[in-house]
């Protein structure tokens, strides 16, 4: 699949499923409960979700995953107890912190996605920084999807090829699924091969709404505090069986 100038609805790659996904996606759920079932503030189950981001993204650099996306926290998270965001806001400070350095040294990007003029000057400045500091590497891209929501995104993508068109720089017949998906924050990225969700819930909750369109769910019963190395593996080996048709007809396959 090409990774320029967007990406088609119907990605042109093969139908079986890669040995290692080139694009996965990861939501990061359960903390919360992980940390109430053990009689323990919520944030303690945030700080063990760090260490479970961690391990995820040491392992599957380790595998050859060209890009993770982490749902690292929703524009819909800011409703949440005042005490709750701080402390979420502090672990960003410190996993930047502590965990940047060890990032760059292993060649990987990060790439912060989501809406960024109505955050605080210093949490701008975090998110630059290390997109700045890990801009050359070329290893695994991480993709923090941070003050995030898929329709924001899309509606801001919408809004930017609206004010071309009425500039009079794009024909309005020029609009179509290319055009707007290079206006997303994962412009240059291919869509994700695979969505996991942690918890045992079976929803999207507005991640990556339109790259997702052709993406794998695999939804995990594991809270994401306890997702470890087995658990990603376990999803892996789930994506591999799949039969991946992208609407079309394989041959020796039956179903919808």
């Amino acid at each position: 699949m090409s990774v320029l100038g967007g990406v088609s609805a119907r990605p042109d790659f093969d139908t079986e499923a890669p040995t290692v996904p080139v694009h996965i996606g990861i939501i990061m759920d359960g903390n919360g409960r992980w940390a109430e079932a053990r009689g323990l503030p919520r944030v303690a189950g945030h700080r063990k979700g760090v260490d479970a981001l961690r391990r995820t993204v040491r392992h599957a650099a380790k595998l050859g995953v060209r890009h993770l996306t982490v749902f690292s926290f929703s524009s819909e998270n800011w409703s949440r107890p005042a005490q709750e965001v701080a402390s979420l806001m502090g672990l960003l400070r410190r996993f930047i912190e502590q965990d940047l350095r060890e990032l760059d040294q292993n060649n990987i990007r990060v790439r912060p996605i989501g809406r960024r003029d109505n955050l605080s000057k210093e949490i701008n400045e975090l998110l630059t920084h290390a997109e700045e500091t890990t801009r050359a590497n070329t290893g695994m891209t991480l993709l923090v999807a941070f003050n995030y929501g898929g329709r924001d995104e899309i509606a801001r993508a919408c809004r930017i090829v609206a004010e071309r068109v009425a500039a009079g720089e794009i024909a309005a017949d020029a609009v179509d699924e290319t055009l707007i998906a290079s206006y997303l924050d994962t412009a240059g990225i291919p869509d994700p091969d695979l969505i996991i969700r942690t918890s045992g819930e079976s929803r999207l909750s507005n991640f990556l709404m339109w790259q997702a369109a052709y993406a794998e769910f695999v939804f995990v019963p594991e809270l994401w505090p306890d997702f470890d190395e087995a658990a990603l593996e376990a999803a892996l080996s789930e994506f591999r069986n799949r039969n991946r048709r992208f609407g079309g007809v394989v041959a020796g396959v039956t179903g919808g």
